[in-house]
C-alpha cells in the first residue's frame, strides 16, 4: 500500500491492494522520485513497461518470478506512482528513459548479469540499455515492442500520427479526456478486463497534469532525422546484432493493433534461431490476456 503526494494528488493503491500487494519504493533521480517494486531474491529480473501502462501491468509476473528471482519493476517518470513533472522540468525523451533505467540499476547494487522483460516502448528503453551495456545482460524476454524503426511493410498508425503532430486534437484528447489510456483498456486486450483491473491501469493518470507522459511518449516516437530520439533508435537498431539470439525469448500477442506480427517478423529476420511463442488470441496487453501462460514460459526460460 502506498500513499504519496504526486504533484498535489494523493495516490493510493487501497482500491486494488489485493491485486498489487507489493511494497512501494522510491528513488530520487535528478530531482524526481521514481517509484519501483523489488521483490524476492536471486538473479535479477527487471521489467520495463511502455505507454500507457505502469508496474501494475507486471503484477502477475512479479508474483510468479519473485519465488525464484529478484523481481524488479519500475514506473517511468510520469507514469504509475512516480513523479509527474511538467515538460520544462523533465525531458520526456528516450534518452532520459534509458538514463533513468541505468541509474536505477546502478544504485540497486545489482551484482551479476541482469535479465530484462520488456513491453511496448519499454522495449526500446530496455534494448537501449542492453546495447549500451551488453556485458551486463543475461536474458531478454521481448513482448509486443520494437527495437528499430518501422519495418518496411508497416506504416505509422494514423491515430498515433494525429497524437504526435496534431496538437489541437492531442492535448484535449490525451490530457483532457485520457483517451489513450482509457482506449487501451478495450483496444489492447482480447478478453474483458474486470473493473478493478481497468481502474488500476488508469488510476495514476487521474488528471490533466498526471497524463503528461501518455502524450509525450507518443510525441517522442521518431519518424524523421530531426526528431530528438531518432539517433538513439538508429543506434539500437544497428546494434541489436550484438545480443546473442540464444538469450532471447519472443512472446507475442498476434492481435496487437500497433506492434503486430510485422514487428515480430523483423525481429525474427534478425534472430531466426531465437525461441518464439505467438498467442494468436491475444492483443497488445499480452500479460493481461495470457497471465498464467506467459508467466510459465518466462519462468521456464529464465531457469533453463
Amino acid at each position: 500500500m502506498v500513499e504519496k503526494i504526486i504533484n498535489g494528488t494523493l495516490t493510493s493503491t487501497r482500491a486494488f491492494a489485493e491485486l498489487y500487494p507489493f511494497e512501494s519504493r522510491f528513488m530520487n533521480i535528478r530531482g524526481h522520485d521514481l517509484h519501483y517494486i523489488d521483490e524476492g531474491q536471486g538473479k535479477p529480473v527487471v521489467m520495463i513497461h511502455g505507454n500507457p501502462t505502469w508496474s501494475f501491468y507486471f503484477r502477475n509476473l512479479m508474483t510468479c518470478l519473485s519465488k525464484n528471482f529478484r523481481a524488479i519493476a519500475l514506473d517511468h517518470i510520469g507514469c504509475g506512482f512516480s513523479d509527474k513533472p511538467d515538460a520544462k522540468t523533465y525531458s520526456y525523451t528516450l534518452e532520459s528513459r534509458i538514463n533513468d533505467l541505468e541509474t536505477l540499476i546502478n544504485r540497486l547494487n545489482i551484482t551479476g548479469k541482469i535479465n530484462l522483460v520488456v513491453h511496448d516502448w519499454g522495449g526500446m528503453i530496455g534494448l537501449g540499455f542492453a546495447v549500451r551495456h551488453p556485458e551486463r545482460i543475461d536474458k531478454i524476454i521481448i513482448t509486443n515492442t520494437s527495437g528499430f524503426f518501422l519495418p518496411k511493410d508497416k506504416s505509422f498508425p494514423f491515430l498515433l500520427w494525429i497524437i504526435k503532430y496534431v496538437r489541437f486534437f492531442a492535448v484535449p484528447a490525451i490530457l483532457g479526456l485520457n483517451v489513450f489510456a482509457r482506449g487501451a483498456l478495450y483496444l489492447a486486450v482480447e478478453k474483458k478486463l474486470s473493473n478493478k483491473v481497468k481502474n488500476a491501469l488508469v488510476e495514476p493518470y487521474n488528471s490533466w497534469k498526471n497524463r503528461i507522459a501518455t502524450l509525450k511518449f507518443v510525441q517522442d516516437i521518431p519518424i524523421c532525422e530531426k526528431d530528438p530520439s531518432y539517433a538513439i533508435v538508429d543506434q539500437v537498431g544497428r546494434n541489436l546484432k550484438i545480443l546473442p539470439e540464444s538469450k532471447l525469448l519472443f512472446l507475442w500477442g498476434a492481435k496487437d493493433f500497433v506492434f503486430d506480427l510485422t514487428f515480430l517478423n523483423e525481429f525474427k529476420r534478425r534472430f531466426p534461431g531465437a525461441r518464439t511463442h505467438v498467442f494468436y488470441d491475444a492483443g497488445h496487453y499480452l500479460f493481461e490476456d495470457k497471465p498464467e501462460e506467459t508467466s510459465h514460459l518466462i519462468n521456464a526460460f529464465l531457469i533453463s
